[in-house]
């Protein structure tokens, strides 16, 4: 077969940001658009890690690392908002939250 090329750790994490950005463009539950949006950093991760790799540097991996901490610390305060918001409501459904603008 060969060896594995930068070209194709950015092919899947190309595919795999075009499957978190269809998943909240498409879905009306709150929760799964919330882990698309940590399915699209996830792809930012690999494709910093892959330009790292490439460039026989660990500055990609140190990124990587740091928007590692800043996605949990962005899971914790969004998770926190999608539960108070649920309690609040009785749901997950993004257009029930767009009535609490009235």
């Amino acid at each position: 077969m060969g060896e594995l090329q930068v070209e194709h750790f950015l092919f899947l994490s190309a595919a795999l940001f075009i499957v978190g950005m269809m998943g909240v463009l498409i879905r009306r539950n709150l929760l799964i658009i919330f882990m698309c949006v940590e399915l699209m950093v996830t792809a930012a991760n690999m494709s910093l890690v892959a330009f790292g790799w490439q460039m026989n540097s660990l500055r990609g991996q140190a990124f990587a690392i740091f928007t590692v901490a800043v996605a949990a610390a962005e899971a914790a305060v969004g998770l926190a908002i999608v539960i108070a918001l649920s309690r609040r409501v009785r749901t997950v459904d993004v257009d029930e939250f767009r009535t609490l603008r009235d």
